[in-house]
């Protein structure tokens, strides 16, 4: 594949911990139209599988085979694609998670800024490094058009220094020490797709394996659950969301942990897994509940509960809300849990019914297309 000036094809890579998804988009009349979507799931997994689908549903391809890497997922996504796409690609979009301090805006992926991504590695260790290879991959693979960066957490730049600066001695917010926020790609599709329908005060909740609250004002974020990194704020499938520090101090102590022991406890071994005694999937934890299991109705409980006091507190600091968005899996796809969530905020009009509640797909693949559409004119 090599760069059409008139083609204007987009390839999104969208990279998980043990997943690769991907869109192909071209520009149509209104927005970005699909032409090819799919993923590669279970990574490193002897249940690996890669699936490629065209724009109306139709399965191209279903590979079911072991995949050690994102790198061999995406040199066998690469061969389907020259295989099932008459496209040339423009531009390569790639989803990353954190930039650090001096990344916070979708940019031209440039040796330079490779370089500032790979030395900020130490504020999202299990991101950056895999991050840095898949590009590295996805440039050799596809040498001849730019490759651009959408960071995940450029959306939350407009948050005020009240909300980004952390309650830690100055020296650590000038190392970048501050509060980034998560989540924002998907936010901005939300954005995005209301349009003017966007009311002056919003507050979407991003649920899946990862979860996230953000209050969003005039359109722009001014605060989110995830700080530093996307484990604090609500509890999440496998990840503690927000913590008391006495509790890492005690661990430190008592069990001898040091960061690496703490960041995969607190990544992979918290959140819902924990409460219910190793079960992160929402589904099956609401199937769990229904029999009676009591360890399933605490996660449950606790995950709705720590949503909710998110939503609370943004509505105390924008004055009230006119809109709440669900969106991600669980946002979505599950009646049940938005129900919890919003018993008890009837008093402000959120009910399930209401019409301030949304529930929306999150377009994460479709939104790098559109940052990258914007940043090929820029060139």
């Amino acid at each position: 594949m090599s760069t059409s000036g008139n083609a204007q094809t987009v390839l999104v890579l969208n990279s998980g911990s043990s997943s690769l998804k991907f869109g192909v988009f071209r520009r149509g009349d209104e927005d970005e139209d699909l032409l090819l979507e799919g993923s590669a799931e279970g990574i490193g997994r002897e249940n690996g599988s890669l699936k490629i689908l065209s724009a109306d549903g139709k399965v191209l391809l279903s590979q079911e085979h072991l995949m050690e890497s994102q790198q061999e997922a995406l040199q066998k996504l690469a061969s389907a694609l020259a295989e099932h796409l008459n496209e040339t690609l423009s531009a390569v979009g790639h989803r990353v998670v954190h930039g650090g301090p001096h990344l916070r805006e979708h940019q031209l992926l440039t040796p330079e800024v490779l370089q500032q991504l790979e030395a900020a590695v130490h504020f999202a260790p299990l991101h950056i490094p895999q991050a840095v290879a898949l590009i590295k991959q996805a440039q050799a693979i596809f040498p001849k058009c730019p490759h651009f960066a959408c960071f995940d957490n450029a959306f939350h730049r407009t948050m005020p220094e009240v909300a980004a600066h952390l309650p830690l001695p100055t020296r650590y917010f000038e190392q970048g020490v501050i509060h980034y926020g998560f989540h924002g790609i998907s936010y901005e599709s939300i954005v995005h797709r209301l349009g003017d329908a966007l009311p002056e005060r919003a507050i979407f909740a991003h649920l899946g394996s990862g979860s996230s609250v953000a209050a969003v004002h005039g359109g722009k974020s001014i605060d989110t659950s995830m700080g530093l990194t996307p484990t604090g704020g609500v509890i999440m499938g496998t990840r503690t969301g927000d913590l008391d520090p006495g509790v890492l101090l005690y661990l430190m102590r008592i069990e001898s942990m040091d960061a690496d022991a703490l960041e995969k406890m607190l990544n992979h071994e918290c959140g819902l897994a924990a409460l219910s005694n190793g079960e992160s999937d929402m589904q099956t934890l609401l199937k769990r509940a229904e029999s009676s299991d009591a360890s399933a109705e605490l996660a449950i409980s606790a995950f709705s509960t720590s949503v909710r006091k998110f939503i609370g507190a943004y509505v105390a600091l924008m004055g009230g809300v006119d809109l709440l968005v669900f969106t991600g899996g669980i946002g979505q796809h599950s009646d049940a849990i938005r129900k919890r969530i919003c018993d008890g905020l009837q008093f402000i009009g959120l009910d399930v019914t209401s019409g301030k509640i949304k529930v929306m797909p999150t377009e994460e693949e479709r939104q790098i297309a559109r940052h990258c559409r914007l940043l090929l004119a820029s060139q």
